[in-house]
């Protein structure tokens, strides 16, 4: 009997079932429908097509019909949509968009990548033809056109998500003033707020302007100013009352799993409004699949059911549902939520858990920061990357990671994904034999450096504080040494060269003792304090604790030192 597999929507997850089905099966009739024009491209690439990095749109096309006819033998039916699922009689009906004819289709196996619609709030004006979405081709087309037939100018977007930032990045490059506008207190929410503060002042240095901490109320034409586009100027009012006018607007707040066929189909939703699927990527009807942003997975980590639209993911999920599909036993077996994102000169890369994540799931955790380069500083172009590290206070297993820097940040996570999946700890981090020459690494790999530092913690040769503790401490704020009279129990020790504080400053009542003065002069330390000791970035405070602790001081070591308090406390 020759086995009929139904699948429903292209791009990364309807094209890689459908493949990995047919590889599988060479007898299968196999029939992929697509609503729109284009069954797989790459929507990742949108915004470069922009910006001007990608010059031909076809280039963003990553097969096509055609292509999947003749290698393949799939039969796909673009410009069709299925609009019901029947599942008693295993009969879906489909609508020719081409002639707005109607008929059914049989199948013995119906998979489901709907894939996530972007969010459209019923705000008020937002239907005005100059407010934009981004997530096919025919979209980014429509952004191009109008920017150029219109002369645009200046441009708000709205969410500050990763979407939200390679828009800002692409269209700054395209010659565009720019707006974020992000109903939260940072932008790219998987960053913890420290992480993000650095990719806030990286944005403003470039240009764009933030607007935070406040979400949009409406939209309306700038009547006074018809300029710019079809409808004008677009004033943009905020909950905050805050107007900014602009050419055109670009929502980036966020995706939602469409499901709607799923609903009315019967199908069993999850508590996050995805579409509900075991680890075989098997929904509540045994005979259909589902996968990619539409559905609800477990999380790595929380061990929570998540949304996570992410290609690769989706990717590894049709993978999995072609195999169960055929018989084969395959399982999905949760996602860490592994991402990269390119904003000017920086490189921002998360994997596993966030703190907020984890303090929201009751999951015990401490944290870790350190500086690296990116390679042997003496050999050229080096950049500097900060890590985040997270990780159990048990065993010291990895829990997530975030880097921010220039080039070498695509290792260093893929590394951290990778341990994070193994289940690795931060000692494994210190003995992981990674590649090493000066134009890659150093002899000690920033990931070996972060296993290191966060196992000092472990081990307890140094206690730290985190910028955002500080406030929470007893700490004196003047700037004398000792006095019989003091009820602060905790003092400021800076480490750092003199020139420094000159020029950067430091934190206020804080002593200055160079590090390489600090034996000489530790007489003038008071030992019934507690000392919280900065430097830069964290090296010299630890050894400087370290010299301390051995001469019976107490004291606790800044976590990220005066460069990350600094980047905090001036938000």
């Amino acid at each position: 009997m020759v086995l009929k597999v139904v699948i429903i929507g292209g791009v990364a997850g309807g094209a890689t079932a459908a493949t990995r089905a047919r590889r599988l099966d060479e007898h299968a009739e196999i029939i992929l429908f697509e609503r729109g024009e284009f069954i797989s491209f790459a929507n990742c690439g949108l915004p470069y097509y922009l910006g001007g990095a990608i010059k031909n749109r076809w280039a963003l096309q990553v097969t096509t019909p055609d292509h999947l006819r003749d290698r393949f033998n799939i039969d796909v039916r673009t410009l069709q949509e299925v609009v019901i699922i029947d599942q008693e009689s295993k009969e879906v009906e489909v609508v020719d968009h081409r002639t707005g004819s109607k008929y059914t289709e049989s199948y013995d196996k119906l998979l489901l990548t709907p894939g996530a619609e972007p969010i459209r709030p019923p705000l008020e004006g937002i239907d005005l033809e100059s407010i934009f979405s981004v997530r096919t081709i025919p979209d980014t087309l429509k952004i191009d056109s109008f920017i150029t037939q219109e002369n645009a100018r200046s441009a708000v977007i709205i969410g500050g998500g990763f979407i939200g930032l390679e828009m800002a990045e692409n269209l700054r490059f395209r010659g565009l003033e720019v707006t974020i506008i992000e109903l939260l207190d940072q932008v790219i929410p998987p960053l913890d707020k420290e992480m993000a503060n650095q990719v806030e002042d990286h944005l403003r240095a470039k240009g764009v302007r933030l607007h935070l901490r406040d979400g949009v109320r409406s939209f309306r034409k700038d009547e006074g100013n018809l300029g710019g586009g079809r409808d004008g100027k677009i004033v943009v009012t905020t909950n905050g009352s805050t107007e900014f006018t602009c050419d055109l607007v670009i929502l980036c707040i966020g995706v939602r799993p469409e499901v709607s066929i799923a609903r009315s189909a019967g199908l069993e939703l999850g508590e996050r409004g995805g579409i509900k699927v075991d680890q075989n990527m098997r929904t509540s009807d045994p005979n259909i699949f589902a996968v990619g942003d539409a559905v609800e997975v477990k999380d790595l980590i929380t061990d929570v059911q998540s949304l996570i639209p992410l290609a690769g993911p989706a990717n590894k999920q049709a993978r999995i549902a072609a195999d169960n599909i055929m018989g084969r036993d395959s399982t999905y077996n949760g996602a860490q939520g592994t991402a990269i994102l390119k904003v000017f000169d920086l490189t921002i890369a998360v994997t596993g858990g966030n703190e907020k994540t984890l303090q929201r799931n009751g999951i015990p955790h401490l944290a870790s920061f350190t500086e690296s380069a990116s390679h042997a500083t003496y050999y050229p172009g080096a950049f500097m990357m900060s890590i985040k590290l997270i990780f159990s206070p048990d065993d010291g297993k990895v829990l997530g990671a975030q880097i921010i820097g220039g080039g070498g940040v695509d290792k260093r996570i893929d590394v951290l994904a990778t341990a994070i999946r193994a289940g690795m700890t931060v000692f494994d981090l210190q003995d992981i034999e990674l590649a090493y020459a000066p134009p890659y690494s150093s002899a000690k790999d920033p990931v070996n450096m972060a296993g290191y530092v966060a196992g000092n913690i472990l081990n307890r040769d140094v206690s730290v504080v985190h910028w955002k503790d500080l406030e929470k401490l007893n700490i004196k704020q003047d700037g004398d040494i000792g006095s019989d009279k003091e009820t602060a129990t905790h003092r400021l020790l800076d480490v750092r060269d003199p020139i420094e504080l000159r020029t950067i400053g430091s934190i206020e009542g804080a002593v200055n003792i160079p590090v390489n003065e600090l034996r000489s002069r530790m007489d003038e330390l008071d030992k019934e304090k507690a000392w919280i000791v900065f430097c830069a970035v964290g090296q010299r405070g630890y050894v400087a604790c370290r010299i301390l602790i051995q001469n019976g001081f107490r004291c606790m070591n800044l976590s990220g030192g005066y460069r990350m308090y600094q980047g905090t406390s001036l938000v």
